[in-house]
């Protein structure tokens, strides 16, 4: 085999290579003559189909299969035999591919580039600390109770925290547009469920009143149809509800599945939640410090291949988000590049101290990243045997694991400052009551 490479441009590479003829031919051959031994043709029996037979009914399949494998077989040979690591798939170029001649083609791919991470003792990193304390568990206490409310008539005015029970239909320039009417809707005055107009007019309403409503739809709003038009709404209030919250007693905590041990179990439960939020938190923070400072410090040229590949899995993960959206609601692939570029660089950096540092996966920590996830599952032992009866899924959690390993290294590099922080401050708690 007779391999030439070439540099086209930055990491891109072309490599030709060329494959005897009777190396091919005898490829060729061997396929064909294992066919004969099974292949079944009408007038023979079994097995027994003349080989001149066989060659002429098959021939040209056979041939192109045997290329295909030859071409496959043949550029992995001469990636090793350049030492190169591709970083993808190879464009191939035919050059010679007929029956009874040699096999050249031309594979065109880009390499991976060098890598080299600067001393890591330069960077340093504000980690923040924090305790969850009983107040911190009584306020999250406070916030499930609102998770779990009744509702009461009322004949009053309505008022904030009240549910309101409405039919409505919305018009826009005197005609009802499609789904602007309905019945029955029920709206929790301050949850910001619906346009902010309507809600501040069911605020102070009764019971069996009606009003009209002007207003505007959001420029961004999700049906495009009516997005930044002016439309009136006829509201007819049909009932007005108080809120009413649980008391913290054995029966809220078996709302939450504590079936033992009442509320002071629930609060041992929600304490390690909380803990736990803490860490994740801690980590994610720390971590993100971790990766601005390698990205910045470190510049890299980045095949485009993985670029590419890394757009089309964040538009596929964000489709699926949002649910077979239409492809033009989807970000361009200008808006998307950037991260896509960190993504890339950040894998390869990792990979690198990975590595450098001759880090195996730690089973301890894969056991640590699976009881995290499955702490999250209703039923965990059977979220546990799907984990473990998944070779992709284990195999996710192991890379994870391989990554925190080579994370947990790098910090003991860098310089770490504590900072005191709050469990508000860190996960946002005041914000989401």
């Amino acid at each position: 085999m007779q391999v030439l490479m070439t540099t086209t441009q930055g990491l891109e590479r072309r490599l030709e290579v060329a494959v005897p003829g009777e190396e091919v031919s005898t490829a060729v051959d061997q396929r064909l003559k294992q066919l004969a031994r099974t292949v079944k043709l009408k007038g023979f029996r079994p097995g027994k189909v003349p080989f001149a037979v066989v060659r002429q009914q098959f021939g040209s399949q056979v041939h192109a299969e045997t290329i295909n494998d030859l071409m496959q077989s043949s550029f992995a040979e001469a990636v090793t035999q350049q030492k190169v690591r591709p970083a993808g798939g190879p464009r191939i170029q035919p050059i010679a591919m007929e029956p009874g001649s040699e096999l050249r083609y031309a594979a065109v791919f880009e390499v991976l580039p060098d890598v080299a991470i600067k001393p890591l003792d330069t960077i340093a990193i504000e980690r923040p600390a924090a305790t969850i304390g009983d107040t911190d568990v009584e306020a999250m206490l406070e916030n499930m109770r609102t998770q779990r409310p009744a509702y009461v008539a009322v004949e009053r005015a309505s008022k904030d925290t009240d549910r309101v029970t409405m039919d409505f239909e919305g018009r826009i320039d005197g005609e009802v547009f499609q789904g602007g009417k309905g019945e029955g809707m029920q709206v929790v005055l301050g949850a910001h469920q619906i346009l902010p107009e309507i809600e501040q007019g069911l605020v102070g309403v009764t019971a069996g009143e009606s009003k009209s409503v002007p207003t505007t739809f959001p420029v961004d709003y999700g049906a495009s149809a009516v997005a930044g038009k002016q439309a009136q709404f006829d509201i007819k209030v049909t009932l007005v509800e108080e809120r009413s919250l649980p008391t913290v007693d054995d029966e809220f905590a078996k709302s939450f599945g504590i079936s033992e041990g009442g509320v002071e179990e629930l609060r041992k439960e929600v304490r390690s939640s909380m803990e736990r939020e803490v860490t994740n938190a801690i980590r994610s923070r720390v971590r993100d410090q971790l990766f601005d400072a390698l990205y910045k410090d470190n510049p890299i040229e980045l095949p485009q291949t993985m670029v590419d590949s890394q757009i089309q899995e964040t538009q596929q993960q964000l489709a699926r988000r949002i649910g077979a959206p239409d492809p033009s609601k989807l970000p361009n692939r200008e808006a998307l590049e950037p991260n896509a570029r960190k993504r890339v660089a950040l894998g390869l950096l990792v990979g690198e101290i990975i590595r450098a540092q001759n880090l195996k996966v730690d089973r301890a920590k894969v056991e640590e990243r699976l009881e995290n996830v499955l702490a999250t599952h209703p039923n965990p032992e059977e979220a546990r045997r799907q984990y473990l009866g998944s070779r992709e899924a284990m195999g996710q959690l192991e890379s994870a694991a391989l990554e925190d390993q080579a994370i947990d290294w790098a910090l003991t590099q860098v310089k770490i400052v504590d900072k005191p922080s709050t469990f508000s401050e860190l996960t946002g708690f005041a914000q989401k009551t």
